[in-house]
């Protein structure tokens, strides 16, 4: 077999072996003989060190990839893995709560990407198949590696990639180690309700440890956070236009503080077995418990959509100042909280049969299950028309907001009673809505088993082949509940009685509203009345049965067959590595869901349906890597690739509507004009396809960085849109009642597509390049530039694609020498098309903003200082939204149409490590 000169240099070596185990097995015989032949390996630590182990992992790879490492054990260059994640050239990630939670592959949204853990594809504890990786400790996370461009062993692969999270390895780490982690937390808001936390910590302890002449080893971690975040939050309802002068106004809007408590315990366990060089059996395990409670407090203020509003002045067709008149405003003190437990496993065991062939069997298991709690709770002046109204006052703010001026006290327990005194519904009798709670749940499971086998040939331009079957099962479950909330107070025969008073055991005082100029309004314990069986409850399910078609499973059984074959040869004197193969996908998919029919006699009619399908893809791959002169690489891969639909898209539910006020026994051929309605999921749905072609070129400067500029085009079909098309419901209509027998159906299809394309630009560049003097210095630039061109039929206009922003910029700026750290980081993002919180929980898609957000820590290694006692001493002070950049959103492509305008405020955090 002819060798490629490509080669690591000794210190190089010597950091993978302590870091990515996928790198470390590879590499463990050249380790072996710098040390062998007496080579001086420097110890290079925190930054440098991760960005050395990263870069490591993009030169060996035959595939395009991007790769963080762990400074030390327990310890990711950033907060989160969402954070470090968005740094990376071609990513970004989208913010939830002032936190990195969920992130987009080449101006893909979430749910074009794959998570998987060593290797392993994971459940999400999302509604669908995006990934919240705020789940996972950074604490216990060694690595993480970003497929950009898949091989036929990656059996998880999506359209957007692949990220893998990997766990350390205790045989390739190598030494014993424990390491302990703390630090404390501080948000410059303060706390923005009494009942709110106002500091918080981070824990961690690692150990790692081998023992039996180095074939057994353990890693074990535990991370505990109890992280507290505030937020000032504008949120308007929208801004329909005046009927006279066609202005936009402010149709409502429900602004408010919130205070949360995150709470987060991760466990992972890894038990690694090689007796003898020919057999290695490897167990891990990770478990993490997330408890995230959130107390809201602000006033809805209905506009134009309420009692309509005065213009005062107009700018460019936005009313901009204008007065609410005779308003009644709901009070709300509520409280939002989720639950949710992640458990994976896995084993792995590999048995060299003979010097040429290894076999593999790996088993896996991952499992959510997650339930939301919302409570609302209705407070106001009177109920049904009864009590004082307001005259206020509004002006738009620069940013999008607005301040109020209002003429009432809120803060007044005298005026502000508990009850609803907007008549939102009637669950007991006129006006009786005092409050509504929102119970989805979620349970995700998947369990795999993948064997395969390699065969190493000494000669030829083929290295190896690969062949192999993975068999997956996976099932996701939602029950979505929702209940209207009566206080036991209500009396249905005189519905305009006084509301109730807040019982002084339940008063917290009062939050300040100043931000938005509302002044002091009341607080109060909404959960402890709930508890204390303050309201009654109905089921929403009895006054909106189509409520019920929004909970669903799914499963999908899924066998993949693969093969590979690796290349290691040279063309015309030239390094070539790379691979090739191909995947066969049999699917079988099916939804439980329900068929809720209205019928024109009001009736309401129940029953279970199931559907579902099968079908067989192709999916060939190829990477080819050439070295053009030493250490600079040019890559190419094509690539067939899919992702598969949301779940709630795949929800088998439908509902049949009849709407008798368009009833008429003029029967005509519009179709649009008829009384009859469905809106359908699709089990049936394929999944998204795309042909995808790379283009990467690489320089390695060895441990002073890299350049690179990569290409990429995906050509995406069977885009997945909602249809609305003509059908017949003969078989649900009753002549008595009408003569219609065709209508509307609404369902989920597969239609064409378009593509996606894009430039990135990364580099990596240290002091060193310039003087060894400044070797300390480093900075690290990415930039990507992406356009897409997505239609969902032919005829169709462009729309816009989810997740993708056209710039997204990454900057960091480091030193490290003498024993000193620091860093700062900004990240760029330009507007894209976010999935956010909406009504009642649900997720909906609404345009977010360009933000900044800029990070930054400072620290010191005793271990430079020589103090006896000292070494292994971490101290470091971190910041994060130093510039306290607000999240913003907004509706119908107009950036004065603000929904929502969130500050987080700057969180401070100050810490150290120590490694024994």
């Amino acid at each position: 077999m002819i060798k490629s000169p490509f080669k690591l240099s000794a210190m190089t070596m010597a950091l993978v072996g302590a870091g990515f185990s996928s790198v470390a097995y590879a590499n463990e015989p050249a380790a072996e003989n710098a040390v062998a032949d007496n080579v001086e390996v420097l110890e290079v630590r925190g930054i440098r060190r991760s960005m050395a182990e990263a870069q490591a992992v993009k030169m060996e790879e035959t595939s395009i990839v991007e790769a963080i490492s762990a400074e030390d054990i327990g310890k990711l260059p950033d907060v989160s893995i969402a954070e470090s994640l968005a740094r990376l050239p071609g990513l970004a990630a989208q913010r939830l709560d002032g936190r990195a939670n969920v992130v987009s592959i080449r101006g893909l949204a979430p749910d074009f990407t794959t998570a998987t853990l060593n290797g392993r594809e994971q459940v999400t504890i999302s509604d669908n198949r995006g990934v919240e990786f705020d789940h996972f400790p950074s604490e216990l996370i060694n690595g993480v590696v970003v497929y950009k461009t898949p091989d036929a062993s990656v059996t998880a692969q999506a359209i957007g990639g692949t990220i893998d999270m990997q766990t350390i390895r205790p045989l390739a780490y190598g030494e014993q180690t424990i390491v302990v982690n703390a630090r404390g937390e501080y948000n410059d808001l303060g706390k923005l309700n009494s009942d709110g936390e106002e500091y918080g910590y981070r824990a961690s302890i690692s150990y790692v440890d081998q023992f039996f002449d180095d074939t057994l080893g353990i890693a074990l971690g535990y991370a505990k956070m109890s992280s507290p975040n505030q937020e000032e939050r504008w949120n308007a309802w929208g801004y329909p236009e005046d009927g006279t002068t066609g202005d936009l106004e402010l149709g409502g809007a429900k602004p408010f503080v919130r205070s949360s408590l995150l709470e987060r315990d991760g466990y992972m366990g890894v038990i690694e077995f090689a007796p003898n060089d020919k057999f290695t059996s490897t167990i891990d395990a990770f478990y993490s418990d997330f408890q995230d409670e959130q107390l809201l407090r602000g006033i809805e203020i209905p506009a134009a959509w309420g009692t309509g509003v005065d213009p005062v002045v107009s700018e460019n067709g936005l009313v901009t100042q204008g007065l609410i008149p005779n308003a009644k405003v709901v009070v709300r003190n509520d409280v939002n909280r989720r639950e949710a437990q992640t458990f994976s496993w896995g084993w792995n065991n590999k048995l060299a049969l003979t010097e040429q062939l290894t076999v593999e069997l790996d088993l896996s298991y991952s499992h959510i299950d997650r339930v939301d709690f919302g409570l609302e709770s209705y407070s106001g002046t009177g109920r049904s028309g009864v009590g004082a109204t307001d005259n206020i006052g509004y002006q738009l703010t620069a940013d999008g907001s607005a301040v109020f001026s209002p003429t009432l006290d809120y803060s007044d327990y005298d005026l502000i009673r508990l009850g609803g005194p907007l008549c939102w519904g009637n669950p007991q009798g006129p006006c009786s809505q005092d409050g509504f709670i929102n119970r989805p749940d979620v349970e995700d499971e998947l369990s795999a088993i993948r064997l395969s086998a390699e065969h190493l040939f000494d000669e030829g331009a083929i290295s190896s082949i690969e062949l192999g079957l993975n068999y997956s099962n996976r099932e996701k479950q939602k029950i979505n509940e929702g209940f209207f909330l009566t206080l036991n107070s209500y009396d249905a025969d005189n519905p305009q009685a006084d509301l109730s008073v807040v019982p002084e055991q339940y008063r917290l005082g009062t939050v300040n509203l100043g931000f938005i100029g509302m002044g002091n309004m009341i607080a109060y314990d909404s959960m402890a009345l709930f508890n204390d069986g303050f309201y009654s409850l109905v089921s929403e399910n009895e006054t909106d049965p189509t409520r019920s078609t929004n909970s669903w499973l799914v499963n999908e059984d899924v066998a993949t067959l693969f093969f590979k074959a690796n290349i290691d040869s040279e063309l015309s004197g030239m390094a070539l590595k790379g691979n090739f193969g191909v995947q066969f996908v049999h699917t079988d998919q099916s939804s439980d869901g329900l068929e809720v029919e209205v019928a024109q006699n009001g009736q309401v009619l129940v029953n279970p349906v199931t559907d579902g399908d099968d079908f067989i893809e192709w999916l060939p791959s190829g990477n080819i890597g050439l070295e053009l002169v030493d250490d600079m690489w040019l890559r190419f891969a094509t690539a067939r690739t899919m992702v598969r639909p949301r779940m709630d898209q795949m929800n088998s539910s439908f509902v049949i509507n009849f709407d008798n006020s368009k009833n008429s026994n003029e029967v005509s051929d519009d179709f649009n004009a008829s009384p009859w309605s469905a809106d359908l999921g699709n089990a049936k749905l394929r999944p998204y396809i795309a042909w995808q072609y790379d283009l990467s070129w690489e320089y390695y400067l060895e441990e002073n960085g890299y350049l690179s500029a990569a290409l990429f085009y995906k050509d995406i079909s069977d885009f997945i849109y909602k249809e609305s098309f003509a059908g017949n419901f003969s078989e649900y209509a009753d002549p008595s009642f009408t003569e219609w027998t065709s209508g509307t159906y609404n369902q989920w299809q597969n239609g064409d597509g378009g593509h996606i394309q894009g430039i990135e630009l990364s580099a990596h560049l240290s002091g060193g390049l310039l003087s060894d003097s400044l070797s300390g210095f480093g900075v690290i630039l990415s930039s990507a530039f992406n356009d897409s061109a997505i239609k969902e039929t032919s005829d169709a206009e462009e729309i816009e694609m989810p997740g993708l922003s056209k710039t997204v910029v990454n900057g960091t700026f480091y030193y490290e020498d003498y024993g000193f750290s620091a860093r700062i980081s900004a990240r760029y993002r330009d507007d894209f098309l976010g999935e956010v919180t909406g009504l009642s929980l649900r997720r909906e898609f609404h345009y977010v903003a360009a933000e900044t957000v800029v990070d930054a820590q400072i620290g010191y290694d005793f271990s430079e200082a020589g103090i006896a006692g000292l070494e292994g001493l971490n101290v470091f002070l971190q910041a994060t939204n130093l510039t306290d950049e607000p999240f913003t959103t907004y509706t119908n492509e107009d950036k004065r149409q603000v929904r929502d305008y969130q500050v987080y405020g700057t969180n401070y955090m100050l810490g150290l490590s120590y490694t024994f």
